[in-house]
């Protein structure tokens, strides 16, 4: 997959995730790799030369960045191709700027075993991006016994998750935590106590006295961190909090962090742009689990991402078809898509507002995504692997059409900024701006 042709990036700016900068430079992209970084007093040198068989990308008004990470990615194969397939998603995903993806493994059959993780493997092999799939912690996700993690971890699993059913028993949870921590994978967990949720997907607040039902209370998803995050520090598992919605699971966190746990929280771009109200106003297409809570929640998520507690930003992209949201408000299943829509909120809700710079933004959605598991990547620096976006950060954009397959988006009419131009992997553009 390693890029052949050299590729000179001509006129941008550089964000340095790693540095904590932006600055002027250019780029020259030759056999996969970084070859070259070029300041003005570099170009300005007499024996300065643009390499003759390079192809010249112009990218004045553009930044070049890190390509992005997520780290919880659904692309329902197998099992679910009509909603997505691997192929697809990968579309979706260089349209979105992704050069890394790490897949749930709630598929059917599920990923607890070697052939069916080799399947999904050797297919993102196809994308032309990185692909990295998790393996299940329990057997068929029954939560009664644990999968041989040694040998998934052997057959490639890049982390253990059963994302979409939480794990209750609290000795199991230990055990896959030290099996875990044993082969240095990330461990992650869907945070719902199911005990505690009349319906799911809607918050039990407004949203569910608008709709007349139980909803799911903030204790469904604060129950399960208090206990994992305990578990963490006890067996010393890096463990991943996933699409934190709450800000009692925040501050769970961010005192997990101070005394020593090794433990990472994501936090997906519509539940720091969304509130419960969106719920209301748009139905199923903003019934997500866990819901869309409180402004208060929203802020303290964006916090959360300021101050370091919440280190990854995912997008939990869960296509579902047109007929299955179309369903009444509690039988719709829950999740929306969101690799196309990310760079465009995570710039609109946090950088123009002022809450993150560019390189604390992308620290956040390559850099610290791409370390945890073990991503090429992630920053900019001669020799680095080439994995780039190219974006324009001011120019608007609307949400129309989708490369995913499912179009379940709250997002759909939004106008976004942050146009991607460019998505380089391994030293070759495999996304190209319509019209450039």
């Amino acid at each position: 997959m390693r890029g052949e042709m050299k590729i000179y990036i001509r006129g941008g700016s550089v964000i340095d995730p790693v540095g904590g900068r932006t600055y002027e430079a250019d780029l020259l992209v030759e056999d996969g790799k970084i070859a070259g970084i070029f300041t003005r007093q570099d170009r300005e040198a007499e024996s300065f030369r643009i390499p003759e068989d390079a192809l010249v990308l112009e990218a004045g008004g553009l930044m070049a960045a890190p390509g992005l990470a997520d780290t919880h990615v659904h692309f329902r194969d197998p099992g679910f191709t009509y909603k997505e397939d691997i192929i697809s998603g990968g579309e979706a995903a260089k349209k979105g700027g992704y050069t890394g993806i790490v897949l749930m493994a709630n598929t059917k059959p599920c990923v607890d075993n070697g052939e069916i993780l080799s399947y999904v493997l050797e297919k993102g092999k196809r994308t032309g991006i990185r692909i990295l799939s998790c393996a299940n912690v329990t057997k068929g996700m029954k939560g009664e016994e644990l999968t041989d993690m040694e040998e998934l971890a052997r057959c490639g699993a890049a982390g253990f998750t059963d994302d979409g059913i939480p794990l209750l028993g609290k000795e199991l949870v230990r055990e896959a935590m030290m099996l875990a921590k044993k082969l240095d994978r990330p461990i992650s967990f869907h945070e719902e106590n199911p005990e505690r949720i009349v319906n799911n997907g809607i918050n039990a607040g407004r949203a569910s006295a608008f709709y007349g039902i139980g909803g799911s209370p903030r204790e469904a998803e604060t129950d399960l961190i208090r206990r994992d995050v305990e578990l963490a520090l006890e067996t010393g598992a890096k463990t991943v909090i996933q699409h934190i919605s709450t800000k009692e699971g925040v501050e769970l966190v961010r005192r997990a962090k101070r005394n020593g746990a090794q433990v990472y929280a994501e936090a997906t771009p519509h539940h720091f742009t969304l509130t419960e109200e969106a719920l209301i106003e748009k139905g199923t297409l903003a019934k997500m689990n866990p819901p869309l809570r409180t402004e208060e929640d929203r802020l303290a998520i964006i916090e959360g991402l300021r101050d370091g507690t919440i280190d990854l930003i995912a997008t939990d992209h869960a296509p579902h078809s047109r007929q299955e949201k179309e369903r009444e408000i509690t039988a719709a299943p829950s999740g929306i898509i969101g690799l196309e829509t990310a760079l465009g909120l995570a710039i609109r809700e946090l950088v123009k507002p002022g809450y993150l710079d560019f390189p604390t933004l992308f620290y956040r959605m390559s850099t610290a995504p791409a370390r945890l598991y073990g991503l090429p990547g992630g920053r900019i620096a001669q020799g680095q692997e080439a994995d780039l976006v190219l974006f324009a950060p001011d120019e608007p954009w609307v949400v129309k059409e989708f490369a995913s397959k499912s179009a379940n988006s709250p997002f759909i009419g939004e106008t976004m900024v942050g146009n991607v131009y460019y998505t380089i992997c391994e030293g070759r553009v495999v996304y190209q701006k319509e019209g450039l």
